[in-house]
């Protein structure tokens, strides 16, 4: 990976922890409603982007219906991890198990196998973003971690899927905007139908904040998508789970959580993680 594509992925991070931090601040308390604010507002911001993209290449849009159905499942999961366990356990054990799974099928789906010194960077990563999970010393219920980890399964197929997506459409920000245009479209129309009138009135209210996450969301994913048309897929997913650690630094200095040994820990393994990826 190029020092470019590092430096993209690391603010693509950013902007990952930036818009689950909104989501953790909102004010509703309701994890579905709030899921899909921000899934509204991605799906806006993309309407605005496709006017300036081109049309993705006819092989890309097999992928972009395949990504819409796995995206559907993971707002779902999402929202019912964050309803059963507390999002600072729920968050990093999914986005830290994820490049784990893309590591391995990727190698298999792929091809791309990864050098001893990669392999060594995602396997540091993935551990030190997992050990913040548990840096808690209260116990969770187990169901939180059963929709964390389906949910990280999730992640890691919409990654696979994309990124081949991404390569075969000939633009990764044409396939990201038209994804994000098309994946919200259903999520919300389900929402709205399960919620009805409760739902909309939440989704006006909310809207500034939505569009915020959602400009954040298509900016992160568009970099992301991007970087994997550049550099191996599962370099480029570990890599941008370096959110968690944003977002433990974002909660520790704005939130004032703490940040804690435990996390220092994790953070150091993070960043043994990315210099071993640069070998």
């Amino acid at each position: 990976m190029s020092l470019g594509v590092t430096l993209a992925v690391l603010a693509a991070g950013f902007l990952h922890a930036g818009w689950n931090a909104l989501l953790k601040s909102s004010p509703g308390g309701d994890t579905l409603l709030d899921t899909a604010s921000v899934v509204a507002g991605g799906s806006l911001c993309a309407l605005v982007a496709v006017a300036f993209v081109p049309l993705p290449q006819d092989l890309a849009w097999p992928y972009i219906a395949a990504s819409t159905v796995i995206h559907f499942g993971y707002n779902l999961t999402l929202a019912q991890a964050y309803r059963s366990g507390d999002l600072s356990f729920a968050y990093p054990l999914m986005r830290g198990t994820a490049p784990l799974i893309v590591a391995l099928l990727g190698a298999v789906l792929l091809r791309e196998l990864p050098s001893a010194p990669m392999a060594l960077g995602i396997l540091l990563i993935s551990l030190g973003i997992v050990s913040i999970a548990f840096m808690q010393q209260r116990k969770h219920p187990p169901s939180a971690t059963y929709w964390a980890l389906g949910n990280a399964v999730l992640i890691a197929s919409y990654t696979l899927v994309d990124a081949t997506g991404a390569r075969a459409s000939g633009n990764a920000a044409s396939y990201v905007a038209w994804l994000l245009l098309i994946e919200g479209l259903p999520f919300v129309a389900w929402v709205v139908a399960r919620r009805r009138g409760v739902a909309l009135h939440y989704l006006r209210r909310n809207a500034p904040r939505g569009m915020i996450g959602g400009a954040c969301s298509l900016a992160a994913y568009g970099i992301v998508l991007w970087a994997m048309t550049r550099a191996p897929v599962a370099a480029v997913a570990a890599l941008r789970e370096t959110s968690v650690l944003f977002a433990a630094l974002m909660g520790s200095l704005w939130l004032k959580e703490g940040f804690g040994m435990r996390r220092l820990v994790g953070a150091m393994s993070v960043v043994l993680g990315i210099v071993a990826l640069k070998l």
